[in-house]
């Protein structure tokens, strides 16, 4: 039988939910499951180096979040800035869509767009007569499981302390419990991958053949890619550096992991069960949504029932699940 959407399904208690961070990064537990034998640790973060092997290298995602939410002047329109294709146009998410037809006009910040495309899935390309000022008028854009507003604090914490690239909507999570300490004793690259606004959209159809997967851009340089080919073992940080890498690797017919070059580009490579890894070793990651395509992958790395089972225990364990939540070691 086909898996089923609703194969990846697991009940969650609202109150499990973090809606805010702890006050230091680093203090999140970690739930640590062994792939061969569904042996499940329950552990800290900061034991997170006790699992790293001689000649492993950690591969983060180093995209930094945006203010990309923004209202008009008015207060009568919201617009999410998705990608900016030039210094004034940007594509943008808008609601409601009615009041923002093909030449309709917005006011932000005394800054005045006007809509001249609308794309097929009801984005708009909207072109400013001036740059918008994104960190004087936007805000976050917070998952809608956490329930609240950004706030002040949001602006330091929902950010990677290497978090350098600007361009991403949604942080890479799983980075979010690093600090500048713990992350300087340990192998580590990085690639760049902008996580868009599909990472909030749920699956929606029955099976997962059947779900279009969203595009993000990515750029990975030559000598990350040598470092990679090199490596033991290559602990992946997040589900966007896996996504990245197996993207690189499944096109890849040479000896290494990946081609010694210079990467950059687009992926929309939608990793479920069964899905053969060609270049991650260990993934490090948070806990994610009910039948999302983030537990679908991991679910492929680590087992399906490997994982609902290590999903289960963290509900009995009293995890804190999602952006602001502990997380998960999949060895």
């Amino acid at each position: 039988m086909p898996l089923r959407t609703s194969d990846f399904h697991y009940d969650l208690p609202e109150e499990l939910i973090a809606s805010r961070p702890l006050a230091e990064r680093s203090a999140s537990r970690m739930m640590v499951v062994h792939r061969d034998s569904g042996k499940i640790e329950h552990r800290m973060f900061r034991d997170f180096p006790e699992y790293l092997r001689q000649d492993d290298l950690l591969m983060l995602n180093d995209t930094r979040v945006i203010p990309a939410r923004v209202f008009s002047d008015d207060g009568k329109i919201e617009l999410l800035c998705l990608d900016r294709l030039s210094p004034l146009e940007w594509r943008c998410l808008v609601r409601p869509g009615k009041k923002m037809r093909d030449g309709k006009t917005v006011t932000v910040g005394g800054t005045t767009g006007t809509v001249v495309q609308t794309f097929d899935n009801g984005d708009r390309l909207i072109r400013w007569d001036a740059p918008v000022d994104l960190d004087q008028h936007g805000h976050l854009a917070l998952p809608h499981y956490m329930g609240r507003e950004d706030e002040i604090g949001d602006k330091e914490r929902y950010q990677t302390v290497f978090a350098r690239e600007e361009g991403a909507i949604a942080a890479p999570t799983a980075g979010l419990h690093f600090t500048p300490e713990l992350l300087a004793g340990l192998p580590h690259d990085f690639l760049t991958l902008h996580v868009g606004v599909g990472t909030f959209r749920p699956v929606q159809a029955e099976t997962p053949e059947e779900h279009v997967m969203h595009s993000e851009r990515y750029r990975l340089g030559k000598e990350t890619a040598a470092r990679i080919n090199a490596a033991a073992r290559v602990v992946a940080v997040g589900t966007t550096v896996t996504r990245v890498l197996e993207h690189l690797g499944r096109s890849n017919t040479g000896p290494g992991r990946l081609e010694a070059a210079d990467h950059q580009g687009e992926t929309d490579i939608f990793i479920y069960p069964p899905y053969p890894f060609r270049v991650i070793g260990g993934l490090l990651t948070n806990f994610h949504l009910p039948e999302s395509t983030l537990i679908m992958l991991v679910s492929a790395f680590a087992g399906q029932e490997n994982v609902l089972a290590a999903y289960r225990e963290a509900v009995r364990e009293k995890y804190r699940f999602y952006s602001y939540g502990d997380c998960m070691l999949l060895i």
